[in-house]
């Protein structure tokens, strides 16, 4: 594992940094609004570096791409597609749909596994050259391009035209049927999903685009019907090898695919038309609803997912890395029209709100779908702006409630983008994460500083995620509402002037319920802020050397009351507790527990105490309380 937190030395003084900072936009954190959990399924990758994946605790894992849609589970051998060739591969065993199923269910990850539809899959091959493949040389002898590995696979044009394939010279004919015995097969081999197997299953991978990537067996548009029949047929299939696994679709490449069927291209056609008016992803998630009702209310679609991938390059310069920043806000920002040939100067889109869209029209057509993007990258990772990018893009997946998202081109362990996945996911170095309750955070400038804020459900402390997207530091307030801290806030930030760390800065004061801060200049700052509590004292009243009595105070360190209390130690020399007072007390082995009697529960706020006695055996001792409200 890379070393990941720095000394608090190398951060600059909040003083000095405020001396030379520029006034930032207000930023604000409402703990009791806009409450909602964050699907740890976010935190998805399709690839990367294992032990990075285990560091950030991947939770979600897809096995997917162009290949797997002529994958067959029966001889382990897929077709590359235009990707390389129409080439007919046979996977190893780790490549192979058991092999890396079994290492994702052996690491805790949960695996998307996609199962072919386009209606073909790869036939027996060589698992050396010569492969089996699209447009071989036999056939075709003369191509614009061969494999110069294998010069019997061309590329399947002439002149820059499509030649027209033969599918049987790379692929048997593979229909729904096909999809739920492969699904069988995983079952068989590592149960269902209610027994811990896959417990996800993908309809094919960007199927608008069979007539380009597999076209030499499916060159023929794809239309609305198409997809429908086929969608329907190959999810009814995988619901019956195993009701209990969830189904996911359509997996479209991209604005077009999001909108019009291959026969429409990109906007309303007459395939549209024909399907009362609705556009591509309307029209499926009614075809699967009617499909559902048709078939006494079963549901065939669990997750409406689509791919996301910002219409920029993958420049670094000044002007396409401020917009790779600013074409993030097209994920949910109804004010903003994209600036690529999908805006105005394009099909003139509305603005996408592609997240708040999903889900809108879910809400219209299949009410109770979940939201994916199974693909996504806004590029340079390997750049502290693309970590800013990915930072941003993981608080507005948590912020809007996307359901499960999996990054396409996964950062390498020592890239800032893999930083920005390790400031929500392993901050510390020790496995600590940004919160799982999302809360309602809001900037004054989210073109400067975005913000994004969470409680953690295992010890009530708010995580306050800011991203500066500025080329100068800002010195911003934060206000908190509906939140007890302790009085400081932990910080941690990754930015330029460390790329290789993630900087354990000095803690700052919360009072009044706010915290002023330094945000670096292009870095991202995680703040965070333990939730007030009480504290315990222990002093002793008697030690006989054989035995010893003590009161334990009860503090109240809120600005609440409490309503309830537990305090807890462990003795150091096997003492046992023999008579106590005032407390409900338990004892296991040396561990002690003392919870209030009721009475004594609630605790006057700011200060406030209680107290409750016991005896025990042995020499006093002096162990460590730790109190918490319940």
């Amino acid at each position: 594992m890379a070393s990941l937190v720095a000394a608090a030395f190398t951060v600059q003084t909040a003083g000095n940094a405020a001396a030379a900072a520029t006034a930032g936009p207000a930023l604000s954190v409402d703990v009791a609004a806009a409450r909602h959990a964050i699907s740890p399924g976010i935190y998805g990758l399709n690839g990367g570096d294992p032990a990075f994946n285990a560091e950030i605790g991947q939770t979600v894992a897809r096995w997917g791409g162009n290949a797997s849609s002529r994958y067959n589970f029966k001889n382990r051998t897929y077709n590359t597609g235009s990707d390389w060739f129409f080439e007919n591969i046979v996977a190893d065993e780790a490549h192979s749909v058991e092999g890396v199923v079994g290492t994702n269910l052996g690491r805790g990850i949960k695996p998307v596994v996609t199962v072919p539809m386009v209606g073909w899959v790869a036939k027996d091959s060589p698992s050396s050259h010569p492969f089996a493949c699209g447009f071989p040389a036999t056939r075709f002898p003369q191509q614009d391009r061969f494999d110069e590995w294998d010069p019997n696979c061309g590329n399947g044009q002439l002149d820059g035209k499509n030649l027209t394939g033969v599918p049987t010279d790379s692929s048997i004919p593979a229909g729904a049927a096909f999809a739920g015995e492969m699904v069988s097969h995983l079952v068989n081999r590592f149960g269902t999903a209610a027994q811990g197997g896959v417990p996800t299953y993908e309809l094919d991978n960007e199927p608008v685009l069979w007539a380009n990537t597999h076209r030499d067996v499916h060159p023929e548009l794809v239309s609305m019907d198409e997809l429908g029949n086929k969608g329907t047929a190959t999810a009814a299939a995988i619901k019956a090898a195993d009701p209990s696994a969830a189904v996911l679709g359509p997996s479209g490449w991209g604005y077009c695919e999001w909108v019009a069927s291959g026969v429409d291209g990109c906007g309303p056609g007459a395939d549209s038309a024909a399907h009362g008016g609705l556009n591509l992803s309307q029209w499926y998630l009614k075809n699967m609803k009617d499909y559902s009702d048709a078939h006494g209310g079963k549901r065939y679609l669990d997750y409406f997912d689509q791919h996301f991938y910002p219409q920029i390059s993958g420049d670094k310069t000044p002007e396409a890395n401020a917009l790779r920043l600013r074409s993030i806000r097209s994920l949910w920002d109804p004010t903003y029209v994209e600036e690529s040939w999908i805006g105005p100067g394009g099909v003139n889109a509305p603005p996408l709100q592609f997240i708040r869209t999903m889900k809108s029209w879910i809400n219209q057509y299949y009410p109770g779908t979940k939201t994916a993007i199974t693909e996504y990258n806004w590029g340079a990772l390997d750049d502290i702006n693309g970590a800013l990018a990915q930072a941003d893009v993981l608080g507005v997946f948590g912020r809007e409630g996307l359901d499960l998202a999996t990054m396409w081109g996964e950062p390498k362990p020592t890239d800032p983008g893999a930083y920005a996945f390790r400031m929500y996911r392993n901050y510390d170095g020790a496995g600590s994460r940004f919160g799982d309750v999302s809360v309602s955070a809001s900037s004054a400038d989210q073109g400067q500083l975005s913000v994004y804020a969470a409680e953690r459900a295992s010890d009530k402390a708010l995580t306050v995620m800011v991203v500066n997207k500025t080329g100068g530091d800002l010195t911003s307030p934060l206000s908190l509402a509906g939140f007890d801290s302790t009085g400081a806030a932990q910080r941690f930030t990754y930015g330029p002037a460390d790329l290789g760390h993630i900087v354990r800065g000095g803690d700052l004061p919360v009072a009044g319920g706010r915290v002023d801060a330094t945000y670096p200049a292009n870095s991202i700052t995680l703040l965070v802020l333990p939730q007030a509590g009480c504290s315990a004292s222990l002093q002793v009243n008697g030690d006989w050397g054989t035995g010893h009595v003590a009161t334990v105070t009860v503090t109240n360190n809120r600005a609440a009351a409490l309503t309830g209390w537990k305090v807890s130690w462990t003795w150091p020399a096997g003492q046992q507790i023999t008579n106590s007072w005032n407390t409900t007390l338990t004892q296991n082995a040396s561990g002690v527990i003392a919870t209030d009697v009721g009475w004594n529960g609630t605790v006057g706020a700011g200060g406030g105490t209680t107290t409750f006695g016991f005896e025990a055996t042995g020499r006093a001792a002096a162990p460590r309380l730790t109190c918490s409200p319940v």
